[in-house]
């Protein structure tokens, strides 16, 4: 198993620039495939590309695109799977104050202002959004200094006006961060994903992080706000929806493929996390593109 536990991820922009803009393609499995957090707001476009995203304690599965806001210090694991031959991702990493402390609080920049407060939540943004703002992002790469920054402002008002979009966690959301709590985290979150699909006992999950399963079942619950069997549920679903949108696997096969030994348990935990049955998201999901 990997030892790196990392808390605060450290960074660091280019010389002369107060934000980081970077863009890549290919395959990022090892990318910041690790649960993280940074002071800096972090605005990320995938224009193709598939995978998990894991923000707070919000778990779900993206395919085609996606465009999200991640607030200062708001726990994250990377999202990339994989990318399409075409696909590209761009990445904008800003403190709150990059602009000077005050900066944000001028009654022009209310909007904005509003915005990053949503984004300690986490916002995903909606497909007509995507269209529009997610281009724009991409050619930020292609701009430096005053016009980088002015151009970035236009982003984040056009983010700020638009309705289109969703919160990814529940108001009262509070995920703890310190440094010895992210590392424990990280660990079970990386054990939860590589064995998923077999029985986790809580013997083993507790004995994973040197705790006692009381002991485990209480720190769990404190500083994620939901139980260790919530987040196994949640992450079969994921994978279920992941199945249901690139297979032609069985609804059947889906539940077992994904951890579930019980049909019936499969479809009530189906329709808890995604709020519509196994058929019917399959069936939606036919109609359109993520």
């Amino acid at each position: 198993m990997n030892t790196k536990k990392p808390a605060l991820k450290k960074l660091s922009t280019d010389f002369g620039h107060s934000l980081l803009v970077k863009q890549h393609t290919g395959r990022t499995e090892d990318k910041l495939a690790f649960w993280h957090f940074h002071p800096e707001i972090e605005l990320l476009y995938v224009n193709k590309g598939f995978g998990k995203r894991h923000i707070g304690n919000h778990v779900s599965y993206f395919n085609n695109s996606q465009l999200l806001l991640i607030g200062s210090n708001l726990p994250h694991n990377g999202f990339t799977d994989g990318m399409t031959r075409h696909g590209k991702e761009t990445l904008v990493q800003f403190r709150p104050d990059f602009l000077g402390s005050n900066f944000f609080e001028v009654p022009e920049m209310k909007a904005i202002n509003k915005l990053f407060e949503r984004a300690q939540k986490g916002i995903l943004f909606n497909i007509e959004t995507k269209k529009t703002v997610g281009p724009k992002i991409e050619d930020l790469i292609n701009y430096n200094g005053f016009e980088r920054i002015i151009k970035l402002l236009e982003v984040l008002q056009e983010l700020a006006l638009t309705e289109e979009y969703r919160i990814l966690n529940s108001e009262g959301f509070d995920f703890e961060t310190e440094p010895q709590d992210t590392a424990k985290i990280d660990r079970i979150y990386k054990y939860v994903n590589a064995h998923f699909k077999d029985h986790i006992s809580l013997d083993n999950i507790a004995s994973e992080v040197s705790m006692t399963v009381p002991a485990f079942c209480r720190y769990f619950k404190r500083v994620t706000g939901k139980t260790f069997t919530q987040l196994v549920n949640e992450y079969r679903i994921v994978h279920a929806t992941k199945l249901l949108n690139e297979s032609q696997l069985s609804i059947t096969d889906v539940c077992f493929e994904s951890g579930f030994n019980n049909f019936s348990h499969f479809n009530k935990i189906f329709k808890q996390v995604i709020g519509k049955s196994a058929s019917s998201y399959r069936k939606d999901m036919k109609q359109i593109i993520v």
